[in-house]
């Protein structure tokens, strides 16, 4: 009589062929249980239980969440433009004389000069005038359906004409609307209309791990398909603009080229890569797109960037300078000299404050200080608020406009003192010649300096106007507060250099 409690199949058999069939089944539920340990190592994850079937179902489910960037190029390709420059040079020199384009581009793109003799060049030949040679090659986008081109302004810089590529493979000879360096953001147009422009996105969404993909013309390859992630947002590598930072594999000729998130929308424009061999080693450096659009309507309305300024060279305010100065948060920028007649000098600001807030906006580290300054409209009223001898104090300037770098490049070759105290000093009252020239009401002169003060770097000629919070105008003052300052705690002196002064710490 059949046992019930046996499956149908093994029902009848011999006892020997009974024990081989039960053996197989056994195995066989071994090798599912293995195979489905190894689809949850892989990332399956199947529901205990359930068959192989649904775990297989299962894989596929994920698999398909994968980016596929097959449906944004279809959208954003043909916005995405091939940019050539020509510039017109002379024959009679060296028939293969110039640099390889490429490695041009990689030289112009970091500001390095090109090194004498880098590149071989070949054959001598007589001179027979003036002919056209292209320059490099770039990438741009479609900014607006009436032929207005978005790329970098290296791509550009210095062409006697520029030739846009469209997709179809159209070719235009565009003008070249303008450039500004500062943020490597240039505006063209070719005469043609009803093409597709890119869709901006917001820059504020983008968010660290998310997928981007970029579309550009690597070495003269149009229409090359790149992706990767973002590393980084507000990399500080200019002085106007935070980068977004990204893997996606740029070389030269994608310069220029949209960055596109997942929606089809461009949050970047492809300018720099970080790189010691002059190829894509993982780090690449995009353009904000809302910074670019900014620049880019400045420069259709006006053909240039007008831009901010106020008057100040800074530096950033470390940890120990925070401290001693008693600053309720690490942040501002350091007011390290005041340009006579600025905006700044005429509304009070000091060598020494900490300015902690412009316009109602809040300076986090002082590379804001530029950035926030430069988008304000000259003219504009504004209110700047300063830490000053261990309070907050606010004053109204009105903005005026960039012209130059004078004083920041001023304060950039000023050498910077090294942190001091005033153990080992030798000081004197200063001549009222001496305060006019400063523009100071008081202070002390370094005279002679020994010790740990000439170690720390504090020289004769320097002129001590502060310490801490307090304000030295004398000898006395000066002899004072050090004789009343905590033992054992750090001391912060404010220096005048020449016209340039600085904060430095002093560990007894």
């Amino acid at each position: 009589m059949m046992n019930r409690s046996e499956p149908n199949v093994v029902a009848g058999m011999s006892p020997r062929r009974r024990s081989l069939a039960l053996a197989a089944v056994s195995l066989a539920a071994a090798v599912a249980l293995l195979w489905g340990a190894a689809q949850h190592v892989v990332g399956a994850q199947p529901a205990m239980g359930a068959a192989a079937p649904a775990s297989t179902e299962s894989a596929a489910a994920r698999l398909t969440g994968l980016p596929d960037f097959t449906v944004l190029v279809d959208e954003v390709a043909p916005s995405v433009v091939n940019i050539r420059t020509v510039e017109r040079v002379q024959s009679g020199g060296p028939e293969s004389g110039a640099p390889d384009e490429e490695m041009r581009e990689f030289f112009r793109r970091f500001g390095i000069p090109l090194p004498p003799g880098a590149l071989p060049r070949g054959p001598q030949r007589r001179d027979r005038g003036p002919e056209q040679r292209q320059r490099g090659v770039g990438s741009g986008f479609v900014y607006s359906a009436d032929g207005f081109i978005m790329t970098n302004a290296h791509v550009v810089d210095g062409a006697d004409e520029v030739i846009v590529t469209l997709p179809d493979k159209r070719e235009f000879k565009a003008r070249v609307v303008g450039a500004d360096k500062r943020t490597d953001v240039a505006l063209v147009k070719i005469d043609a209309t009803g093409l597709k422009p890119v869709r901006v996105g917001d820059v504020e969404r983008l968010k660290v791990g998310e997928w981007v993909m970029a579309i550009g013309s690597p070495f003269g390859l149009d229409n090359t398909v790149t992706a990767g992630i973002v590393s980084a947002k507000q990399r500080e590598t200019g002085d106007f603009l935070p980068f977004i930072q990204t893997d996606v594999a740029i070389n030269p000729g994608n310069s220029g080229g949209p960055l596109i998130n997942m929606r089809g929308e461009v949050v970047g424009i492809n300018s720099q890569i970080y790189s010691r061999s002059g190829g894509f080693m993982g780090i690449s450096f995009a353009i904000p797109i809302d910074e670019a659009v900014r620049v880019a309507e400045q420069l259709k309305a006006n053909g240039k960037v007008t831009r901010g300024r106020i008057g100040v060279a800074i530096e950033p305010v470390d940890k120990d300078v925070a401290e001693s100065l008693g600053l309720p948060r690490l942040g501002g920028a350091l007011v390290r000299g005041v340009e006579d007649g600025s905006p700044a000098a005429k509304a009070g600001i000091e060598p020494g404050d900490i300015i902690l807030r412009f316009d109602g906006k809040a300076i986090d580290k002082s590379a804001d200080l530029p950035r926030i300054v430069g988008n304000t409209k000259p003219g504009t009223r504004a209110t700047v608020e300063v830490w000053r001898r261990g309070a907050t104090k606010t004053v109204t300037l009105t903005v005026g406009t960039f012209e130059d770098e004078s004083v920041a490049a001023s304060a950039a070759q000023e050498p910077k003192a090294a942190k001091a105290g005033p153990l080992g000093l030798s000081v004197r009252e200063l001549t009222a010649a001496e305060r006019r020239e400063l523009k100071v009401s008081g202070g002390v002169r370094v005279d002679e300096v020994t010790g740990p003060a000439a170690a720390a770097g504090v020289r004769p000629g320097d002129v001590i106007v502060g310490l801490g919070n307090q304000t030295i105008a004398s000898v006395r003052e000066l002899e004072r507060a050090v004789a009343d300052w905590p033992k054992g705690r750090p001391m912060s002196l404010l220096i005048r250099r020449g016209d340039w002064a600085q904060w430095v710490l002093v560990r007894p």
